[in-house]
């Protein structure tokens, strides 16, 4: 049977330029995706005034809540499972594709025709839409990067990116109030002209550089994520709005039940992850500390930024700028703009931390930044009410730069730990940390604030309306409203007490000095003064015990992300046995096996009775038996065996590659020179290659055969380390296969190039583990 011509895996592009333009435009999609996060918070007041809706109505704060947290909310559900189809269908085109989505949903915004609660509902809709685009590019812009850079140079490409998104999260705020103050659809604008121009060129430039995995999509596991995590996230939505007598909804039926069943269902999902052939999610990645405790320490940080972005506006917006002379109306721009020193810092530590992150590792770096976040709360924690801007601003910037220190090197250590095959669900992965820590920080934050206010305003507010003239009910009407109405309303840029008093026609019976005393720039300010700092003392608090908590998962990520030391000088010690070898290697540091694939293969490597001369009390004997029990145990679970060997034909081959009658070489050993050798116990489900140089994989058609069969993985073992096992490696490694060695079933005649091969060579190609590691872990993964 002749082998068909070996189609080639996707190879990275030649030469430096592509990783540049990889890295430009994925910059550009991720800055786009993260301010289209924050922009809108600025622009609400204009965007709501467009479609001639009071979000503050009753009955309309549901539109007001959507519209902060759906897209946070969509981007949190469903990066994991667009990062896991990138891993199965190729991470370039999912991520067009996601360009494409965006910019089309952008345009769609701008053009809302309706009026009313139908406009808010048309404004949600496509920014859910612009939200599953945003998802798409997000979840593979990082594995895309990984895969473009080599490792001395990956953290400071992921630091760009990551700068990026953060940095685009915090210019939209400054961008959304300078465009809303033009016109409110222009939010939507920005986006259509550099939309448009990214998807062209990502379309023509963009390369599929990495592994490719094939599989099947896991759609029981996909469901119970997406509805789980959504309930979650939609029960903190209803959380925020009051129910009942309370000041929030906490203890809606509504809301817990969805807590409950959010739960119940992630719960299933952990449950379905672990028996599915080609689960969603890879949990034996958590296995790995640099990415668990990576991704705690993110989900902390991110917690503790998105809720800080929040009071930090409030605080602007409703009590220290009008108490400098600015008007409501105007806060928003203006609160933007005071906050850019956090925008700096953080523009400006991004990628210093990444470069250095390639050069001194990421832990030192990631948990320095938890920790100077942490301290930047407690700084502002001790500001009073009206600080002094000068003070404010060093505080903010030094929490941008330690958001900055921090992000480059965490997201470098995590995908950085990860095999190459697996990038793009693990960028999904720690994009869901980060998305679902900011839409949860809403939450959180906002709960904690008004249970703050909930202690002290309605008291105060009652007082301060009935020694302006308001009647007694109705300060106490007012007063025994929930304080979410008055944060909401100074987000807004809207004069909170004039919001308050305006239903009830009281604003007209008062005097012309009462009405603009209530209705001035100190009067509500003032007033919420105090209980507004007794919430900020609590939320500040809760954010520094965050960063300390994140830093303290960051400490326990462990250094395999630090650069790997320089090889050492060569000894002078003898050769020591193919035994000993194997010994001396315990516990070095080398990239130890964390998952088996759905799906691997085990390839046997030239053990053949020319070259192996196994005898009694030999070296190579342990070897050979590992090798076997190696292929016993694949063969038990259906698992593909491939046993190889060189030069001439294998017992039962019919598809031996070039080799054959005639050709040099295939005669010019003695008779049963290429057998292999009896221990391999060789079955009829085996597949025989039999090649004439050192790669397994060079004009055999191994690669046709592997793909076939649906092989994602392969495991290595055999003789000669240094040459037909470490080539055979790299070309699998190139080819996009997860590489696995099997370190203690293999050997070479030299000890020290063997030494050298599992030491310096097999990390950078593959993971390694010992016979019973891998046993074990195909036991247990069936």
């Amino acid at each position: 049977m002749t082998v068909p011509a070996v189609p080639r895996a996707p190879q990275p592009p030649a030469g430096d330029r592509y990783k540049w333009t990889a890295l430009t435009n994925t910059t550009a999609a991720v800055f786009m995706s993260a301010l289209d996060g924050s922009i809108v918070l600025i622009a609400l007041p204009a965007i709501f005034r467009g479609v001639h809706l009071d979000p503050l109505a009753p009955g309309n704060i549901a539109y007001l809540l959507w519209m902060i947290m759906g897209y946070r909310l969509v981007q949190a559900v469903l990066v994991v499972t667009v990062g896991r189809l990138g891993d199965m269908f190729g991470r370039v085109r999912i991520y067009n594709s996601g360009f494409a989505v965006f910019t089309f949903a952008s345009i769609l915004l701008s053009f809302d025709p309706f009026d009313g609660g139908h406009g808010a509902m048309w404004l949600i809709g496509w920014r859910v839409v612009q939200a599953v685009g945003g998802s798409m590019l997000m979840a593979n812009s990082a594995a895309i990067l990984t895969d473009a850079f080599p490792k001395e140079q990956r953290g400071f490409a992921l630091g760009i990116n990551q700068v990026a998104g953060l940095g685009g999260m915090f210019i939209g705020l400054v961008a959304g109030g300078l465009l809303s103050a033009w016109d409110w659809r222009a939010v939507f604008w920005v986006n259509v002209p550099v939309g448009v121009f990214f998807t062209v060129w990502a379309y023509r430039t963009l390369r599929e550089s990495g592994p490719r995995g094939g599989g099947r999509i896991d759609w029981w596991g996909n469901i119970t994520f997406a509805v789980g995590l959504s309930a979650v996230l939609i029960a903190v939505t209803f959380g925020l709005q009051p129910y009942g007598g309370h000041t929030m909804g906490w203890t809606n039926p509504l809301v817990l039940a969805m807590v409950g069943g959010g739960l119940a269902l992630l719960a299933a999902f952990v449950a379905i992850e672990k028996r599915v052939a080609a689960p969603m999610i890879q949990l034996s990645l958590f296995r790995l500390r640099a990415f668990t405790f990576g991704n705690l320490a993110g989900l902390g940080i991110s917690i503790g930024r998105g809720g800080m972005q929040f009071v930090l506006i409030i605080w602007l917006q409703g009590i220290w700028l009008p108490l400098h002379g600015y008007d409501f109306g105007a806060t928003p721009l203006w609160a933007g703009i005071f906050m850019l020193p956090l925008t700096a810092g953080f523009l400006a530590a991004g990628p210093v931390s990444g470069y250095l992150s390639d050069r001194i590792g990421s832990r030192g770096l990631a948990t320095g930044g938890a920790l100077l976040f942490g301290a930047s709360f407690l700084g502002l924690m001790l500001l009073p009410i009206e600080f002094s801007y000068w003070v404010f601003a060093v505080l903010i910037a030094l929490n941008g730069i330690a958001s900055g220190m921090f992000a480059s090197p965490n997201s470098s250590s995590i995908m950085g730990s990860v095999p190459a095959h697996l990038r793009g669900v693990a960028s999904g992965m720690r994009a869901t940390f980060q998305n679902s820590g900011t839409a949860v920080s809403i939450g959180v934050f906002f709960s904690l604030m008004i249970a703050g206010l909930a202690s002290s305003l309605p008291h105060t507010l009652t007082a301060g309306l009935r020694q302006q003239g308001v009647p007694a009910h109705v300060a106490a009407q007012v007063g025994g409203l929930p304080p979410v109405s008055s944060l909401f309303a100074a987000q807004l840029g809207v004069n909170p007490v004039q919001h308050l008093l305006q239903p009830s026609g009281v604003l007209g019976t008062l005097t012309t000095a009462q009405r603009q005393a209530l209705t001035g720039r100190e009067f509500f300010p003032k007033l919420i003064s105090g209980p507004f700092h007794s919430g900020l003392v609590v939320v500040f608090a809760f954010g520094a015990v965050l960063a300390l908590l994140a830093a303290t998962a960051s400490a326990l990520r462990g250094t395999s992300s630090a650069p790997a030391p320089a090889p050492a000088a060569p000894t002078s010690t003898p050769p020591a046995s193919g035994e000993a070898v194997l010994q001396s290697i315990q516990g070095k540091s080398t990239m130890a096996l964390t998952t088996i694939d759905a799906t691997p293969a085990l390839i046997v490597i030239d053990l053949q009775k020319g070259i192996v001369p196994v005898r009694d009390g030999g070296p190579v004997a342990p070897v050979v038996e590992r090798a076997a029990r190696l292929a016993t145990a694949f063969r038990r679970r259906g698992l593909p065996v491939v046993l190889v060997n060189v030069t001439g034909r294998a017992p039962g081959r019919t598809d031996a590659g070039r080799s054959g009658p005639g050709r040099a070489g295939a005669a010019a050993f003695p008779p049963g020179w290429s057998d292999l050798v009896d221990e391999l116990d060789i079955q009829p489900t085996d597949h025989l290659i039999t090649k004439r140089r050192r790669n397994a994989f060079h004009d055999t058609g191994l690669d046709t055969l592997l793909r076939d069969l649906g092989v994602t993985q392969v495991v290595l073992a055999g003789i000669s380390t240094s040459s037909g096992v470490e080539s055979t490696a790299r070309a699998a490694y190139d080819y996009g296969y997860h590489v696995v060695l099997a370190t203690d079933a293999m050997s070479d005649p030299d000890p020290d190039a063997h030494r050298n091969s599992v030491e310096r060579v097999f990390p950078k190609t593959g993971e390694t583990a010992t016979t019973a590691e891998i046993t074990d872990m195909v036991e247990g993964a069936r």
